[in-house]
């Protein structure tokens, strides 16, 4: 499957979050069942739009569709190691705080976490923008890569790594902050 190509749009790395919204539901448009299209239809252009809104997966079809595929596993580069040991810290505080405010009793034992709760939904915040800055930064890689007529597919695999720890770690931190609302 072409995942740019089941959105009508170019095969590119940068594409932003709004010409993808629009790419999505004008294809929609055509293949969604109540448009005369059928489920599977549906269903290929609903992956398709999941490869291409993921940095990281559209960066991994991207070099698939190039012929160069690249090597998946691997580890996180060095400089995301303080970042992860930040997100761990952030979760497990937050988890060990939603625990004791899902046992909580009373409404005045709630109460009373509700400062510690402030205070855990500021550092979680606090580490989701050091990760959406991270995702920024790798991103901002991708103009280099479309423009190179030798792709580095040993720094394009690794960027593509990095990017799915980090998208990994911003979808569980969304889902911390969510909870303690």
């Amino acid at each position: 499957m072409n995942a740019f190509q089941q959105l009508g749009i170019a095969a590119r790395l940068e594409i932003s979050e709004e010409e993808l919204a629009v790419a999505f539901r004008a294809a929609g448009k055509l293949v969604h069942p109540d448009a005369g299209g059928d489920e599977h239809q549906f269903a290929t252009l609903r992956e398709a739009f999941g490869v291409v809104s993921s940095p990281s997966r559209r960066l991994r079809h991207w070099m698939e569709l190039r012929g160069t595929p690249g090597e998946l596993r691997g580890s996180i580069d060095d400089s995301l190691m303080n970042l992860f040991a930040e997100v761990g810290a952030v979760t497990q505080r937050a988890e060990a705080l939603l625990r004791r405010r899902d046992e909580a009793k009373s409404a005045l034992v709630r109460a009373m976490l509700e400062g510690e709760t402030q205070l855990s939904r500021e550092a979680v915040e606090k580490v989701l923008a050091s990760v959406e800055g991270r995702i920024g930064e790798a991103c901002a890689i991708f103009p280099e890569f479309e423009n190179s007529p030798n792709l580095d597919v040993v720094v394009a695999s690794e960027v593509a790594r990095n990017l799915a720890f980090l998208e990994k770690w911003r979808f569980g931190l969304r889902a911390y902050f969510s909870r303690l609302v």
